[in-house]
């Protein structure tokens, strides 16, 4: 039982143009229009892990999680019906459109958003072919990256995560009555992080990190940014907890993304601790 990697997130976004620019030319990210008018994003092997949908608002579309193996997958579904949440199994069509083998939908009870599971995701025989001049990105077995949400309950979102969604604690942050919890399913230190529901709302995305095969690549897309007048909210810095080196800019969506390095593997002899800021020196808040 439980998800095994962040497999892919979709975006409904109002400014498509610019979504492209930083997307394409900043995170260097190949890009596979559909006939619909969305475009679907690859940065590895599989078919795409980022989609962009065209859209009068914006908002997070869906969050979809890899599960290995089928009996793993109608495990977690079990599980999430016997908390009763209504999972769906989805049609043949939103399979084709996700390039996924098998697929279910629910929507998170924690945090208020369109959830999927899927087995079997589809994987391009040809190599990654980026739109700038990068080394790749860490994902594989890790996943896309990891995501981070505002929540009202964090004991009982946390809860939930681990014991239906199959995570476990990596550590905490606690910070200027911010406390957060990190999250993993897999040896990337966190897949996901959960956060109480201040100064953020709750069911609302903070940030999406993706994680470089080199540091330069994320240097040299800090200049990007600069460059093109790309909102910088956090500078360059080391976190303290998973000792990722990375900068976070805001999206034109609102959001933030989060470009790092270097970030810490979860192994046999972890241990959990409670650290009581997030960086190890830098990433200070623009302004600040």
């Amino acid at each position: 039982m439980g998800v095994d990697s962040l497999g892919y997130v979709a975006f409904n976004v109002s400014k498509l143009d610019e979504w492209r620019a930083l997307l394409e030319k900043v995170f260097g990210m190949e890009p596979r229009p559909r006939g619909d008018g969305a475009i679907d994003y690859r940065i590895d092997s599989y078919h795409h892990r980022l989609t962009l949908v065209p859209s009068d608002s914006d908002s997070v579309t869906v969050i979809g999680w890899e599960v290995a193996t089928v009996a793993k997958l109608e495990a977690t579904v079990d599980a999430l019906r016997k908390r009763q949440v209504v999972v769906t199994a989805e049609t043949a069509a939103l399979c084709d459109e996700r390039k996924v083998k098998q697929l279910y939908s629910f929507t998170c009870p924690m945090i208020g958003n369109r959830q999927e599971l899927y087995f079997g995701p589809l994987v391009s025989n040809t190599p990654f072919t980026p739109s700038r001049g990068i080394s790749g990105y860490k994902t594989g077995a890790l996943g896309l990256g990891h995501v981070v949400y505002w929540v009202d309950d964090l004991s009982a979102s946390v809860k939930f995560y681990e014991e239906v969604m199959g995570f476990a604690v990596s550590d905490y942050i606690a910070w200027d009555d911010n406390d957060a919890v990190f999250l993993h399913c897999n040896p990337r230190h966190h897949t996901l992080a959960l956060m109480k529901a201040d100064p953020g709302p709750a069911g609302e995305l903070m940030h999406l990190l993706v994680e470089a095969q080199s540091l330069d690549d994320v240097g040299y897309g800090y200049d990007l940014v600069r460059d093109m007048g790309i909102p910088v909210m956090i500078e360059p810095g080391k976190h303290s907890n998973d000792h990722m080196q990375s900068f976070y800019l805001q999206t034109p969506s609102g959001f933030w993304m989060e470009y790092g390095f270097g970030g810490r593997e979860i192994g046999p002899d972890w241990e959990i601790r409670n650290y009581d800021a997030p960086m190890l020196w830098g990433h200070r808040f623009v302004g600040a």
